[in-house]
């Protein structure tokens, strides 16, 4: 019973988790991703925008740039990341969700505004403010082939005003400066150059099928990737971790399963004489055989059933009452079932209960025998 609960606990925890994993580190990259792995930076001429706009399943694309730049703000100066995208990317990572204050304005009365992480506008010190009272951040970025010389500067520089902070995950609340694609070109000296072009892959439609018809258009020079394949490290990480514990446990029921067998024998100890009464009365090896086993399969079974019950009822008061915080951000540790984790711990371990009812039987039947 202690060990299926468990089973039920911890995998419905580490589904939590994995859904948890899934909404930080995806709801800031698009469904795919294109990009060139041979060079930094390539040309809209080199794509051709027809065929991918003709592609069934496509919600929506958008250009990005990406850069690494300089920032300061008074007299803090700090690394970030400078990305260049369009109007529809907001709408695609969904950062009206995901503002920490401000707002998620793009351009307005002309003005174009950037949208920085909550970690990296700590760390400039810097503030959200409104109206006249907007922060202003000084962006400097590396100028491309060129040799250094005395009193030039090896920079391009600019000013970025600021309307909102995002917060998604750790790497993005701090590296992180959203800007507008036309400004992000202004600044690098770029015409008609792109790093990266975001999609959206329609509700009912199978991403990796969708990017296998974007590679076939945009051919074997560029790298597409969904958005699992981006940050395929971390979620096969935790897929690797549920999958140790789960054998973990089960290892530990078969441990526990020895329990059972020791009962088996006990019972059968004690209950020797009543068998002998029982087999002058007819009682057959068949018949005990048959008592025996479904004893064990009763024990076991109640224990499944109990454990079952105990591990659902304590994942749905953590879901009704939050017993367990996450420290730091103080959230509740998440919780997820899955009909998947039901069948696998109910068949595992009822295959387990089975073999340890059967085989123990036997041998106690067969050494009474002998």
């Amino acid at each position: 019973m202690v060990i299926t609960a468990a089973l039920v606990i911890i995998l419905s925890a580490f589904n939590g988790i994995e859904q948890l994993i899934e909404n930080m580190y995806s709801a800031f990259d698009t469904d795919i991703n294109l990009s060139s792995p041979a060079r930094k930076t390539f040309r809209e001429t080199e794509i051709n925008w027809k065929e991918l706009e003709k592609i069934e399943g496509i919600e929506r694309f958008s250009k990005g740039v990406e850069e690494i730049v300089v920032l300061r703000h008074e007299k803090k100066w700090v690394n970030a990341t400078l990305v260049g995208v369009e109007e529809q990317h907001f709408q695609s990572i969904r950062i009206n969700e995901h503002l920490w204050a401000g707002q998620a304005i793009f351009n307005e009365n002309g003005i174009d505004y950037g949208v920085l992480g909550v970690d990296l506008l700590q760390k400039l010190n810097a503030k959200i403010g409104d109206g006249e009272d907007i922060e202003r951040l000084l962006i400097y970025a590396p100028k491309r082939n060129m040799r250094l010389r005395f009193g030039k500067s090896p920079f391009y520089s600019d000013a970025v005003l600021l309307s909102g902070a995002m917060n998604y995950n750790k790497e993005v609340n701090q590296d992180n400066l959203l800007w507008s694609l036309k400004k992000v070109r202004e600044l690098l000296r770029y015409e008609d150059e792109l790093t990266h072009i975001y999609f959206d892959v329609k509700n009912g439609f199978d991403k990796e099928k969708v990017k296998v018809k974007i590679q076939a258009v945009v051919g074997d020079d560029f790298a597409v990737k969904t958005n699992f394949e981006k940050n395929a490290l971390i979620f096969q990480t935790s897929k690797s971790e549920r999958m140790v514990v789960v054998i973990i446990l089960i290892f530990v029921f078969i441990l526990a399963s020895f329990n059972l067998v020791a009962s088996l024998t006990m019972l059968f100890i004690e209950k020797k004489d009543n068998i002998q009464t029982l087999k002058s009365v007819g009682f057959t090896d068949s018949d005990t055989f048959k008592l025996f086993f479904y004893e064990g399969l009763l024990i076991s079974g109640i224990g499944i059933l109990g454990g079952l019950a105990l591990g659902y009822l304590v994942c749905w008061l953590q879901l009704q009452f939050s017993l367990l915080v996450i420290p730091g951000p103080d959230m509740p540790f998440p919780i997820r079932f899955s009909w998947g984790d039901f069948l696998l711990i109910v068949g595992s371990v009822s295959v387990l209960s089975v073999l340890f009812s059967y085989f123990p039987t036997k041998f106690m039947l067969r050494a009474n025998r002998s």
